[in-house]
């Protein structure tokens, strides 16, 4: 068995090639980042959408299975919808494409909630719950999951699948979650009693954990699975976790939720507030059904994940 782990340097895929490793994997690594990988690796710089398709089959030739995390995320405000297109969607159905043709294992490819349900929408998401993404970033990993299935359904493999996980946290991490770390790494007192949406999160780690089963279990492959570790948690115990970790006094008020939305509406954040006070609980039944076990501790990871940080690196201020 070769793996090719794509955005082998990007947040979650760091963890991936990790796991793998440890678990004696031989693999291959693509990144636009190559030379940050270091020698005596099967490095490769990857491919563009509009690469041409020998590029996309010398990447898949001789490997037996792929983990595709690369892509576009959305904290990055200055990208378009065609953006998000190319490098999600496309990018990732021609991958899929030249891999249907000469890989003869398992293709995961990591997906996001987005790509079934806006961020300021309250529901439980599982592998049924009907796709109504809410912005581009969700309708291009929506357009990526589809054409990546089609990409093998095409030739009547079923070895293909997606994993779409919730916010995930750890060391790097980006998002509404950091925005949340480094508001709580301030003395001022938060407005977080109005922030009782519970949120389902997943740890880098337990996404790594998730690819490695898929790769590995030995039942067929489900189109779609959902990830999340458990049991969900709230904004504000998200901020108490980050004080506790700075070593800060937790400095709540419990104000009510309308005169803060509408002081959120005046400051141009309504859609953050929103997705603040949203409840999405993600179901991750499917996968444990066929014997992944979530991680449980997901406060003290996050309190974890501050006091990391703020032993390396100067508090925001």
């Amino acid at each position: 068995m070769k793996i090719l782990v794509t955005g082998a340097t990007g947040f979650i895929g760091r963890q991936i090639v990790h796991r793998l490793r440890k678990a004696g994997a031989e693999l291959r690594l693509a990144s636009r980042h190559p030379q940050t990988l270091g020698p005596g690796h099967d490095t490769v710089l990857m491919p563009g959408f509009d690469a041409p398709v020998a590029a996309f089959l010398a990447l898949t030739r001789d490997v037996t299975d792929i983990v595709h995390c690369a892509g576009l995320n959305n904290d990055d405000g200055n990208a378009t919808e065609a953006d998000f297109l190319a490098v999600n969607a496309e990018l990732s159905a021609r991958l899929a494409q030249a891999a249907a043709t000469q890989a003869s294992g398992r293709f995961i490819h990591l997906s996001s909630i987005r790509a079934v349900i806006g961020a300021r929408v309250s529901a439980t998401i599982d592998e049924d719950t009907m796709p109504d993404p809410q912005c581009g970033y969700g309708r291009s990993k929506r357009a990526a999951e589809i054409r990546v299935l089609e990409a093998y359904a095409s030739l009547g493999r079923r070895d293909a699948t997606v994993l779409r996980l919730p916010p995930v946290h750890g060391s790097g991490m980006k998002g509404n979650l950091a925005t949340l770390m480094r508001l709580a790494d301030t003395p001022l007192p938060l407005p977080t009693g109005a922030l009782t949406g519970n949120r389902s999160l997943l740890s880098s780690q337990s996404a790594a954990g998730a690819v490695s089963h898929l790769l590995t279990h030995s039942g067929p492959l489900r189109p779609i699975y959902v990830g999340s570790d458990g049991p969900p948690v709230s904004v504000a115990e998200i901020v108490c976790a980050f004080r506790s970790g700075f070593g800060r006094p937790k400095r709540l008020m419990g104000l009510p939720g309308g005169p803060m939305r509408a002081a959120a509406i005046v400051l141009g954040k309504r859609a953050f507030w929103d997705s603040l006070t949203a409840t999405q609980i993600c179901d991750p039944s499917l996968l444990m059904s066929e014997g992944w076990l979530p991680e449980t501790g997901t406060l003290e990871r996050l309190a974890e994940i501050a006091r990391l940080g703020n032993a390396q690196s100067p508090p925001f201020r």
